[in-house]
């Protein structure tokens, strides 16, 4: 059910008719703030009152009296200069949540009236390196996006796109034939690449004849050179398998794999279709697109006086070249709508040039850059190891595995946490992982925001065990009382009696809402605030309301059936982030 777009639509068909519209005005129609002032607010008067020129108070007045002659509100009070707070029927929002109930496949949730074909592009770690904190939001946003847009039913197609080829290669080639250690890059790969690595970049600085060599062998790899393909390849598979692991353990999978490589045939045939229309223009031996003297593109970047490069003198090709190569083969292959590329903020000054290339060029697929702020550590600064260096993501999970174990073992000391020995290192992984997802997708994806183990993994506050811990709570329930989940479903009437089951009933019929704005909007830490204070209003109807032992058959099933509900939206919730759940805790 969408709760509040059903609502919407029939506050404002009864505006429309209340005061003899011709046309339908928009309601406006939003949750209070506070719950004292009932469930929504209806801001749609203030404005149709002005394009009325009548008293926006007295239009108020006619709209709250007309809607309290519908049997979805049990109130309707005007406020302030002409807005109408709105409290919902408890016997009417129960009746549309066990509607929800029935539904175990979806809890009453609609797909969307036009499915879209959606590139989601996230990730995008280099071969050769292994992945820091760095990736980490790019990885998990990500995967969060496609799995809210698939839900609500587009076609998604998720693409890692590596950066597995550039000048970065050149260096790699001379480099471990000089240097390289068979027996290292078999054992640890990313470490003795990044060991190379380093060792061939520091002396192309220092010596010119290096560096030229460097260039060669990049060159002999572009033009398809057997030998330089081979070790080239080695690089990526080597790599490939430390990602996957990576990615094993944070549950992340891709339908492509489509790194830069992948369009290296193209790019010549798309430089031709930047000439072709005119973008670009010679410039000290490169092609460059020069904003400033385009047409048809923003004023922001009319200003903008450094070009967009996409050839350089000796020949090669950049990044923004084989993006815009991308574009394209997107398009042809997927007949995509729209593509979202997840990529840190500090980016967004490349995508707004390649979303006007793009529009210069007649694709007119929506494209969206996800950007997303900076993971800092205490000190207010990105987050690294005491050497300064990055933190690897590797090792970042481990230890939040390692953390979450402790924490899992001090609350069964103290008699909290009830676990078998068996049980602690699953728990451990599912409870430490998720804490550090959670932590990061309950952000403003924009927002930087500063890592902290302890309120991390806690299992109290805004945190992920403290979600994964409401879910087990309902199915200790369920296994206490011996009950089957389905059967309730299946059979049960919701009936409100407690006010925490009128507050518990409104959070819990809010979710379609918001499962359909984190899609549209990209922003999963709407899901995050729906099931933290889901599990708010849970653990006070748990505190208020007898549920195995209700005073009554009928509402004993009642309750059990929220307890269901709860659990089902916590699950599909949390599932939808990225995080698993536990039966026990």
């Amino acid at each position: 059910m969408l709760l509040e777009r059903r609502l919407d639509e029939l506050a404002q068909a009864t505006m429309r008719t209340a005061l003899g519209l011709t046309e339908t005005a928009p309601a406006i129609l939003r949750p209070t703030q506070d719950p004292r002032f009932g469930d929504y607010q209806l801001n749609g008067v203030l404005p149709l009152a002005k394009k009325l020129g009548k008293n926006p108070k007295e239009l108020a007045e006619i709209v709250a009296k007309a809607l309290v002659g519908n049997e979805a509100f049990e109130s309707a009070e005007v406020a302030g200069p002409g807005f109408v707070n709105l409290k919902i029927r408890d016997a009417w929002i129960a009746n549309e949540l066990t509607a929800a109930l029935r539904d175990r496949e979806r809890d009453g949730i609609p797909v969307v009236e036009r499915p879209e074909s959606i590139i989601v592009d996230y990730s995008g770690p280099n071969v050769a390196k292994q992945m820091h904190v760095g990736h980490l939001r790019s990885t998990i946003i990500g995967a969060a996006i496609v799995s809210m847009l698939r839900f609500v039913g587009h076609r998604v197609i998720g693409d890692n796109h590596l950066g597995d080829w550039g000048t970065q290669f050149g260096l790699l080639l001379v480099g471990m034939r000089a240097w390289g250690d068979a027996a290292a890059l078999e054992a640890t790969p990313i470490v003795e690449l990044e060991r190379v690595y380093k060792l061939a970049s520091n002396r192309a600085k220092e010596d010119e004849a290096f560096a030229d060599s460097a260039r060669l062998e990049l060159a002999k790899l572009q033009g398809g050179d057997a030998d330089n393909l081979a070790l080239w390849k080695r690089f990526v598979d080597v790599t490939r398998t430390a990602l996957d692991v990576v990615y094993d353990e944070l549950g992340v999978t891709f339908d492509e794999w489509l790194g830069e490589s992948a369009y290296h045939d193209m790019l010549p045939a798309t430089v031709q279709k930047l000439r072709d229309a005119g973008l670009v223009r010679e410039d000290q031996g490169a092609l460059c697109i020069f904003f400033n003297e385009l047409e048809g593109v923003s004023p922001k970047l009319k200003k903008q006086k450094e070009p967009f490069i996409v050839q350089k003198r000796d020949g090669a090709y950049l990044y923004a070249t084989t993006d815009i190569a991308t574009l394209f083969y997107r398009r042809d292959r997927f007949a995509a709508d729209r593509a979202l590329y997840v990529v840190d903020a500090r980016q967004a000054l490349h995508f707004e040039q390649l979303f006007a290339v793009a529009k210069l060029l007649g694709i007119d697929a929506r494209l969206e850059h996800i950007g997303f702020g900076t993971v800092l550590g205490t000190d207010g600064k990105p987050l690294k190891t005491r050497d300064g260096v990055a933190v690897t993501l590797q090792s970042l999970l481990d230890e939040a595995k390692a953390r979450a174990e402790t924490r899992i073992r001090e609350g069964m000391a103290e008699g909290r946490l009830h676990l078998d020995e068996a049980e602690v290192t699953k728990v451990a992984r599912a409870v430490g992982i998720g804490a550090v997802k959670y932590a990061d997708l309950s952000q403003n994806r924009m927002t930087d925001y500063q890592f902290d183990w302890d309120k991390m993994i806690a299992f109290q506050g805004n945190s992920g065990p403290y979600l994964q811990y409401a879910f087990a709570r309902c199915s200790a329930i369920f296994r206490k009382g011996n009950v089957d989940s389905a059967a309730v479903d299946a059979s049960a009437t919701l009936v409100i009696g407690d006010e925490s089951e009128a507050a518990l009933v409104r959070k819990l019929a809010r979710f379609g809402d918001v499962v359909h704005k984190a899609a549209e909007t990209s922003q999963p830490n709407y899901v995050c605030e729906h099931l933290y204070e889901l599990s708010g209003a849970f653990n006070t109807f748990y505190q208020r309301c007898k549920v195995l032992d209700a005073p009554d058959e009928a509402t004993r099933a009642s309750r059990l059936a929220l307890v269901s509900l709860t659990q089902r939206q916590l699950g599909r919730g949390l599932a939808l982030l990225g995080i698993e759940t536990v039966e026990r805790m």
